[in-house]
């Protein structure tokens, strides 16, 4: 499948550059053969229903807590619920967490040519989460405080630095019929202040929220056997993700 999207990819770019389709719809069909994979892998290893439902309410979750601070301008929590569920579950899970929240929630907030940058901007978060605790940089559950400092300080950096040019690149290309370096740098200074303030959110959140929510994914996968991902971790054998 990662080949068969290369070629594709590649074929893409090439028709692109012979016929002149738009660099927005370029990058979308791009974002596009990359979300096939996760998505294919996913379906594969044949989940148990359990863990289907686990999924399905932390994808519920990430969405409820951008729909309750709605009317707070960019104050989003989703990023942090997602890359929660990375940490606890893996980085192949965090990935369809934060893309399938970030598809849900657009049944909420709009759906457009942006959903596709939305879904990899998020999936990022729960695969870049999920990856750093299978190498054992982020507990699975019992954050000492030092740990709850950090993983704060490491999301607001991975939105601001990550996430947020990730979007902010979707509305370079969707607003400008003619993409130049004053007018990326235009819209790459105008998204930091929002994407400060979804940095502070997730920060937030990571500190108060990191902990109840791990300890509990800790003993769910305990009772129903779930299986935990490589790396240490203090309640959980290492398994294949």
């Amino acid at each position: 499948m990662n080949v068969a999207a290369a070629v594709l990819a590649v074929a893409l770019v090439a028709a692109a550059t012979v016929w002149g389709v738009s660099p927005y719809l370029t990058a979308v069909g791009l974002i596009a053969l990359g979300l096939v994979p996760f998505f294919a892998s996913f379906e594969r290893q044949g989940p148990a229903a359990r863990e289907v439902v686990l999924l399905a309410v932390l994808v519920a979750l990430a969405v409820a807590s951008r729909a309750v601070f709605a009317l707070v301008p960019h104050f989003k929590p989703m990023a942090a619920i997602v890359m929660i569920a990375g940490i606890a579950l893996g980085s192949r899970r965090g990935f369809f967490v934060g893309a399938l929240a970030a598809l849900a929630s657009g049944f909420l907030f709009g759906q457009g040519p942006w959903t596709p940058w939305q879904m990899l901007a998020f999936g990022a978060a729960g695969l870049t989460a999920g990856a750093l605790a299978a190498r054992g940089l982020i507990p699975r559950d019992q954050l000492s405080l030092p740990r709850r400092i950090a993983l704060a300080a490491g999301g607001f950096l991975f939105v601001v630095l990550v996430l947020g040019p990730i979007l902010d690149t979707s509305s370079l290309m969707l607003m400008m019929a003619k993409i130049t370096p004053a007018s990326a740098v235009a819209i790459y200074l105008a998204g930091l202040p929002v994407n400060l303030i979804h940095g502070a959110a997730t920060a937030l959140t990571l500190f108060f929220a990191a902990n109840p929510l791990l300890n509990q994914l800790a003993r769910v996968r305990r009772k129903y056997g779930l299986r935990a991902l490589p790396g240490p971790a203090r309640s959980d054998g290492p398994v294949s993700d």
